[in-house]
């Protein structure tokens, strides 16, 4: 077992699915070339060709040995699918597992579940941390939490709340930099930038026409997480999406110096469910208790 190329195999069984190299990229989430050569290694490996020279023809033909491996690899990896469906909806009907990015996660979820352990103590809720804005092919858990321009396709999705973006920065940054109180000061302070693209300052720039606004320079970070707490060490001015600085705002670690100035993002989080998931008391109630948590949210800011 430790010898076969496992990833060659299951990259092959979806060409052999879908019936061609880009179906398969596509529906692998993966790119067209990474696919190509898994199948180039495994056609390495075995010593033989699994699929047919082109020939000028559009479709894609396999061998006598490529259509055997096909057929074979893809009734066994059929077969391991179903069997972990199986097991996962025979999990204990308890369990809620939420999967949402790390800032969402500890900065707004985290910080509420005590409230749904002292409604529902009978519930046992797991947080999975990914980086994925968007949902992928595979959700892996029960519910899942995403910010940006839902719905998706494949998913049943439902809109949980609204977002804000604006400018922060430390009390000490602030008073460092002559405390600015109007956007226009903005071209004369460092930039702190979100990765995300859904949360850059090229949005404000165009938001409020500040065509001076230098938006390049500025180091770049990988969560809002990170920009958050890089702003709160007095490193530069972040565009926060208004959830996740809730805290550090009612704290007084951050400010927003130049007012009610904002740009609305209506809709940026999502509530996630594969659409072939059974329905579940425990999913019901987790989904009601986000709804409410959101909206209280909402009505506090």
């Amino acid at each position: 077992m430790k010898e076969l190329p496992l990833n060659a195999l299951r990259a092959f069984a979806t060409i052999y699915e879908t019936g061609g190299i880009r179906p398969a990229s596509r529906a692998l989430q993966v790119s067209h070339s990474s696919v190509s050569r898994h199948l180039h290694e495994l056609e390495a490996w075995i010593g033989l060709p699994l699929i047919e020279p082109a020939n000028g023809r559009r479709s894609m033909d396999f061998t006598p040995q490529g259509e055997a491996l096909g057929r074979a690899a893809f009734a066994n990896f059929r077969d391991i699918a179903s069997t972990v469906n199986s097991l996962r909806e025979s999990r204990r009907g308890n369990s809620v597992t939420i999967t949402t990015t790390p800032s969402f996660a500890a900065r707004w979820l985290l910080p509420r579940l005590h409230d749904l352990v002292a409604q529902f103590p009978w519930i046992e809720v797991s947080v999975v941390a990914e980086q994925k804005l968007s949902p992928s092919s595979d959700l892996n858990a029960d519910i899942g939490i995403r910010m940006g321009r839902g719905p998706w396709a494949g998913f049943q999705c439902d809109p949980l709340m609204d977002d804000r973006l604006f400018p922060v920065m430390s009390p000490a940054f602030w008073a460092a930099s002559g405390k600015p109180d109007h956007r226009d000061q903005l071209k004369d302070l460092r930039l702190l930038h979100d990765r995300d693209p859904n949360a850059g300052w090229e949005l404000w720039r165009a938001e409020f026409d500040v065509a001076d606004l230098d938006v390049r320079p500025g180091p770049r970070f990988a969560s809002s997480d990170l920009l958050l707490r890089a702003a709160s060490q007095g490193l530069g001015v972040a565009l926060a999406r208004g959830v996740i600085a809730a805290d550090d705002m009612l704290s007084g670690i951050l400010i927003r110096p130049f007012g009610d100035q904002e740009i609305r993002l209506p809709k940026a989080y999502w509530t996630v469910q594969s659409i072939d998931a059974p329905t579940r008391i425990a999913d019901s109630h987790v989904l009601d208790w986000l709804r409410a948590q959101a909206n209280n949210a909402a009505a506090t800011t």
